[in-house]
């Protein structure tokens, strides 16, 4: 056991003093190594990073949650299909409270961007959320000061506000915004509450910079007929199939629809998200996989170029060593050590460019390199040191002695 160990670290030793000897070609050697480990860890943390976004927007929305659209979400909707599809309206959402077994709470809600501002400072566009005050049990909302808007309040269309953290920090830099009054295109609302601190919604905007007001006021000052969707609160993840079932007959009836007619809406849960998300860190994992496979096989055809050199070269050296009594493992074991220790300095190289990335990444969405990925990268690396290192190992380990001291 012994002699293994200390023919191992030998020949550590040797690859690390020829790597050494020939620096330049040992980094060019390692430029494929490089390129793939950091496509490996670069593919892995952004799939790791749009995930942990996912968990943490979907939050964001509530959980559990059912939409009641006008019609669905996706990448591929062909939206001229529904565009004839008569609007969802708030009636919808009475209509469903209390008449399903499976959800607890519905609120209506309608979107829109406006300029808000105050006396001294101005924000140009803003994400306008309208509801009913049943949206704080669909979504969770959490409050970090004041209050939100009461029913009474909602229908008779007071101006109140709730506002983002973000918004609360740029109009009111300086004390407690509640109480004071900011303007939504020009009307006078009255800040009653701020949200606690939510962060980006997958990375493309921020919950933080959004304005929440009564339905009711919303459509008394910007928009009488606004598009709306019905954001229904089921009771449990596994009431999620029943609820989808009982929400689709309770709108059909809604909407006056016949047995025969299709559902002129649709029914969207939180978690077909998920499906939508599933298809980008596909294409990013193939992508990746394609670039990590095509980079790390260049390496590998480097790495075996590079040894064929370095056994023909040291060639005399495998002949000495052989006449001293050195045996067919511990050559192959000294040149297949030295191609993985080429692989595994391109793998540091690029686990430290991956830092880098990981910051780059860190720009759009929250994104770590988490310590599997790492040990993934030096996985790659011993493997891809062995297999493409093995050839021009075993070539020298069959060298014959006598031939190898006659070559010049």
């Amino acid at each position: 056991m012994r002699a293994a160990l200390f023919e191992f670290s030998e020949s550590i030793r040797m690859a690390l003093v020829t790597i050494w000897a020939n620096k330049l070609r040992a980094l060019l050697t390692t430029l494929g190594i490089i390129i793939g480990i950091v496509s490996v860890t670069a593919m892995f943390t952004t799939i790791n990073g749009i995930e942990r976004g996912f968990d943490r927007s979907v939050a964001m929305l509530g959980t559990n949650v059912i939409n009641v659209k006008r019609m669905p979400d996706g990448f591929n909707v062909q939206w001229w299909e529904y565009r004839n599809r008569p609007r969802i309206t708030e009636e919808v959402a009475e209509f469903i409270d209390g008449r399903t077994q499976t959800v607890e709470a519905v609120a209506p809600v309608a979107f829109s961007m406006h300029a808000v501002q105050n006396a001294d400072r101005r924000i140009g566009q803003v994400f306008l959320r309208a509801s009913t005050p049943e949206l704080v049990e669909v979504t969770g909302i959490d409050l970090d000061q004041g209050r939100f808007y009461s029913e009474s309040e909602n229908r008779s269309g007071t101006n109140v506000c709730v506002i983002g953290q973000d918004i609360a920090s740029a109009l009111f830099p300086i004390g407690t915004p509640l109480g004071k009054r900011i303007r939504i295109d020009g009307e006078r609302f009255e800040v009653i509450g701020v949200l606690a601190r939510q962060g980006k919604f997958l990375g493309l905007f921020s919950f933080d910079e959004q304005v929440i007001v009564p339905l009711g006021t919303y459509t008394k000052l910007f928009d009488s007929r606004p598009y709306i969707e019905v954001q229904a609160k089921v009771r449990s993840a596994d009431e999620m199939n029943a609820a989808m079932d009982e929400l689709t007959g309770v709108v059909r009836l809604a909407r006056g629809l016949d047995p025969a007619e299709d559902e002129n809406f649709a029914l969207q849960p939180q978690d077909a998200f998920r499906q939508q998300i599933g298809s980008v860190t596909g294409v990013i994992y193939t992508v990746g996989l394609f670039l990590t496979g095509l980079a790390l096989l260049v390496g590998g055809i480097g790495v075996m170029n590079i040894m064929f050199v370095s056994v023909k070269e040291r060639t005399r050296e495998i002949g000495i060593r052989k006449a001293l009594g050195a045996t067919r493992r511990a050559i192959l074991t000294q040149f297949l050590v030295e191609a993985v220790v080429v692989c595994m300095i391109g793998g540091l190289i690029g686990v430290g460019l991956s830092v880098g990335v990981t910051a780059l990444i860190n720009q759009v969405f929250t994104a770590v390199l988490s310590p599997a990925t790492v040990f993934l990268a030096f996985g790659i690396c011993v493997g891809v040191g062995v297999v493409f290192g093995f050839i021009p190992a075993w070539s020298a380990a069959r060298a014959h002695p006598i031939e190898a001291l006659r070559y010049e």
